[in-house]
């Protein structure tokens, strides 16, 4: 109990104490000023770019997006970017926690940001920015996507990269048409998210040209009309459920190609030739069989006569024997027979002669 009241009464080692806090105070002061004029150097440019140009980003702002893996460069220029160009924050949704959101989900902030501002500025296109954040998370160009509503763009229908130059069509008079189109479209950012994209424009616009050719009468009206394949294709609404609204189609090049529906009749003609050919090689077999067929008839007829000849001997040696034919009777018959012979010898001979 002596100790404790010993210090106390001791005035040195008060002093010392006080002397040591004193110590421990002013080091912890200066590791505190240290440590603030180390955030304030890191983020003094952009707290004070903050503050001037009124982005509302501030200092704690700034140590938290550290904290979070958050670039605080890039969301405090977007910001700026934003307020620069008169985007109201309350309106459109910017702040500076939606920014770190996009941030973090992935997104292009600054990309987002330059595409409202371009669309803002053009008037002609309403962007919001939930709708963007959607289309830059979904892998599209919103910032593409804005120049194009804004400027439309042209396709080649055909595109370059296909094969054949030319869409080759056929109208009703069997004439070909090769023709060349132009599409301007212009981005659908409502449709952008799933929409089908200018690949499915080329085809549906090439079938549409098919199609218009294909039901005119002649390959003469379209030459004089080609607008009216124009019109045709629009009524049909090809850019529905696409990323792009069509603003207008326009024939390129039309030439006359081959007369298909002629080539078309000297094919089937040659066809119809080679089946009636074929129909006389089967009937002219046929009667070569049926000729076969009489002469082997007829062969067999004379076989029956020459056995019916060798039967007459046989009958009259019989007669002779049963007494039902006389020698008398056999002269005469052998007298008629000779008759019969030289009156066929004289026709003959005359029949020659003349």
């Amino acid at each position: 109990m002596l100790l404790p009241e010993t210090l106390l009464g001791n005035p040195l080692l008060a002093a010392g104490n006080t002397t040591t806090m004193f110590i421990v105070g002013a080091f912890a002061v200066m590791i505190a000023v240290m440590v603030f004029f180390a955030i304030f150097a890191r983020y003094a440019r952009l707290w004070i770019q903050s503050v001037t140009t009124g982005a509302g980003v501030g200092i704690l702002d700034l140590i938290r997006m550290t904290f979070r893996k958050v670039n605080p460069t890039v969301i405090v220029r977007s910001k700026i970017m934003a307020v620069q160009a008169g985007i109201e924050e309350e309106e459109e949704g910017i702040t500076t926690k939606a920014l770190e959101a996009h941030y973090l989900a992935g997104g292009n902030v600054p990309l987002v940001i330059r595409s409202m501002v371009a669309a803002r500025k053009a008037k002609i296109v309403h962007l919001k920015y939930k709708q963007a954040t959607a289309i830059d998370l979904a892998g599209r160009n919103i910032l593409e996507a804005v120049q194009t509503s804004v400027y439309p763009r042209v396709i080649d229908c055909p595109s370059r990269e296909s094969k054949r130059a030319t869409l080759d069509a056929i109208a009703k008079d069997g004439i070909q048409l090769k023709v060349r189109a132009r599409v301007t479209v212009r981005a659908n950012l409502d449709q952008l998210i799933g929409g089908a994209t200018e690949e499915t424009i080329v085809a549906r616009v090439g079938e549409g040209i098919v199609s218009a050719i294909g039901s005119a009468l002649t390959h003469a009206h379209v030459l004089e009309n080609p607008d009216s394949i124009s019109k045709a294709v629009l009524k049909r609404k090809l850019d529905s459920q696409t990323a792009f609204e069509i603003v207008s189609i326009d024939i390129a090049d039309i030439d006359v190609g081959d007369n298909i529906g002629a080539r078309l009749q000297a094919d089937q003609a040659e066809a119809d030739t080679r089946v009636a050919r074929a129909q006389a090689e089967g009937r002219r077999a046929m009667a070569v069989s049926l000729e076969q067929e009489n002469f082997a008839g007829i062969e067999e007829n004379r076989g029956h006569l020459v056995e019916a000849e060798a039967e007459v001997p046989r009958a009259m040696a019989e007669a002779f024997r049963s007494g039902n034919l006389g020698i008398l009777d056999y002269y005469k018959l052998k007298n008629v027979q000779a008759d019969t012979d030289m009156r066929e010898s004289i026709a003959s001979s005359g029949s020659r002669r003349d």
